[in-house]
């Protein structure tokens, strides 16, 4: 029986799972953050095949599969792709070797077919789009500089920028100000900055201001409340396009929503995103996947594989419940 194995690479962790082509799970495995653009593309190959050896056992030697369906954080350009590729093709991973960005992966966890739309607003924000032709719409998404807004960490920055300006006397009250000295412990905000400056702080601590910024917003401040509508309109925007390029707002189609923001099914986020939703592409289905994007990276490969229906299903039995 034929083998896929699946790669969901992210900028957190890196998740694998052999899978047969009916379905069987038969070993997963969670190693670091797959990082090719700060690493480099060899490194960020070295955490997929060291979480692959974990999955597999130390002995296990290349290739682990008949095919490789990886869908990686870090893949946003077709060059990008193609370097990834090659680094696994070089390195024997499986007879024949499929690389995407992440979000495709996504797409296919939350959907009920190979086909809809995706946004994942997770640390950052990406979406995807693919036509019942096979038609593909995306973006580049690299953050600010190609026009993205958003994110875990976009909203971070967001409210540490207004919350240092509200201290200073260059801005407008906010209890973004005292949310950022709380998560800190300091008692300002301009401590906080010196320390990111200086490095004392990671920047990747930032995330940690997320889930309060929804808080303060509900709690009724207005500039914590204007980060969440904008971030509201960028995912409706994002997905407005894509359904829009493959000539599908008039076509009833699926919406899937994931990336730890969405998942948190925040309620003022959910009801800006539904009133949005049913004004500007009322035949959106939207989805939040309960299912983890490594179940989407499995049935991907299934499906270049050929693989039925009921072997589809088992591999959602397996991960049913886990996200």
């Amino acid at each position: 029986m034929r083998t896929v194995l699946a790669v969901d690479g992210g900028n957190s962790k890196t998740d694998v799972a052999l899978v047969a082509e009916d379905g069987t799970v038969l070993a997963t495995g969670r190693g670091g953050a797959f990082l090719p653009q700060s690493a480099g593309v060899s490194a960020a190959a070295d955490v997929v095949e060291e979480t692959v050896r974990q999955a597999l056992g130390p002995s296990q030697e290349p290739p682990y599969a008949d095919l490789l369906a990886a869908y990686l954080a870090g893949a946003d350009l077709p060059a990008e792709e193609e370097a990834l590729s090659d680094e696994f093709a070089a390195r024997s991973f499986a007879g024949e070797v499929v690389v995407g960005n992440d979000t495709f992966a996504l797409l296919r966890a939350g959907a009920s077919g190979p086909w809809g739309v995706a946004v994942v607003c997770g640390a950052g924000i990406n979406a995807v789009g693919i036509s019942p032709t096979g038609q593909v719409a995306r973006f580049p998404a690299l953050g600010k500089i190609s026009g993205d807004w958003g994110g875990g960490l976009g909203l971070a920055e967001e409210a540490l920028w207004y919350a240092a300006r509200a201290e200073d006397g260059r801005g407008a009250p906010t209890e973004l100000a005292a949310l950022v000295k709380e998560h800190y412990g300091t008692s300002t905000v301009e401590e906080v900055v010196l320390g990111l400056h200086v490095g004392d702080l990671e920047q990747l601590s930032l995330h940690g201001l997320t889930p309060g910024l929804f808080r303060v917003a509900a709690a009724g401040d207005a500039i914590a409340r204007s980060l969440v509508e904008r971030q509201a309109e960028e995912i409706v925007v994002m997905a407005e396009v894509c359904l829009r390029r493959l000539e599908l707002l008039e076509t009833p189609t699926e919406v899937v929503l994931g990336g730890g923001v969405l998942r948190a099914r925040d309620p003022m986020l959910s009801e800006l995103l539904d009133e949005r939703f049913a004004a500007r592409a009322p035949q959106a289905k939207l989805v939040v996947s309960d299912l983890p994007p490594i179940v989407g990276a499995a049935l991907n490969g299934l499906d270049l594989l050929g693989a039925g229906e009921a072997a589809k299903a088992r591999l959602r039995g397996h991960y049913a419940g886990t996200l």
